[in-house]
């Protein structure tokens, strides 16, 4: 039985199970990086983590801040140029898994990452792209990981920055893009994957005590569902404790900064 748990914690824990021991996966900073290192330490401790700024293989005891983090120099087999990461390994079809997240969502999985409001007076300024367009396109299919609201799950993105299913369907085939795009949406209150034909993201799993109402009233578009919804398996107690460590680690390691995290 496990313990009690946050619904960041089944959101986290949830997205890291979809990751495989033998993937190459492209990691995000946040929830993805939480999320791939959970992974990591429990049930796939030969994937290969890869960040942004370059370090292949790396093993963080503690949360990075950001890719510019020297605890990813520091515990990666090696670190290449940030050219040689997107030209060779991203672009050049090495990486099986990108893990993303974002400001803004729609139904097709499309990311914003970029504005808030217009793009001339915009009402937030956002971090922007980095190399999230590219990975979103490159790797072999993309995972992400948001908290669920309206205020991210919209009905219209304010500015598309990573390309998801496009406009559905086979928008991505038609853009000459070859790789899946997204295939999975872990929220902190279900589990999205897209409908084989339209593209649509579409609930496959439900967190334990979580409605479908809870769901439609954090989301900006009409929900659907698959034929079969499964209940998610809450955490175990081997998976709480592992990621509640790398937490406490990263909190000691960073004090106030990680929190923010």
């Amino acid at each position: 039985m496990s313990a009690a748990y946050k619904p960041n914690e089944i959101m986290t824990i949830a997205a890291a199970r979809a990751l495989r021991n033998e993937d190459v996966c492209f990691v995000g900073i946040g929830m993805p990086s939480a999320a791939s290192n959970v992974a990591r330490l429990t049930h796939a401790p030969g994937i290969t983590l890869i960040y942004e700024s370059g370090t292949v293989a790396t093993k963080p005891t503690v949360l990075p801040l950001s890719i510019g983090d020297g605890e990813l120099c520091d515990t990666a087999l090696t670190t290449v140029s940030v050219p040689e990461m997107f030209r060779y390994w991203l672009q050049g079809g090495r990486i099986t898994v990108g893990f993303l997240g974002g400001a803004q969502i729609d139904k097709y999985a499309n990311l914003n990452t970029t504005v808030v409001g217009p793009y001339d007076k915009p009402k937030v300024r956002l971090p922007g792209g980095g190399g999230a367009p590219e990975i979103a396109n490159s790797c072999g299919e993309i995972f992400i990981i948001m908290a669920q609201g309206k205020r991210g799950f919209v009905g219209k993105l304010d500015f598309v920055t990573s390309l998801g299913h496009g406009e559905g369907g086979k928008h991505r085939e038609k853009l000459g893009v070859k790789t899946k795009g997204p295939t999975r949406l872990v929220t902190d209150l279900c589990i999205f994957e897209p409908d084989p034909e339209t593209k649509e993201m579409t609930v496959v799993s439900i967190h334990p005590g979580v409605t479908r109402e809870q769901i439609q009233d954090n989301t900006g578009w009409q929900v659907r569902y698959a034929n079969k919804v499964a209940e998610t398996a809450p955490p175990t107690a081997q998976e709480l404790d592992v990621l509640r460590e790398l937490h406490a680690r990263t909190a000691r390691a960073h004090g106030e900064a990680a929190q923010k995290e």
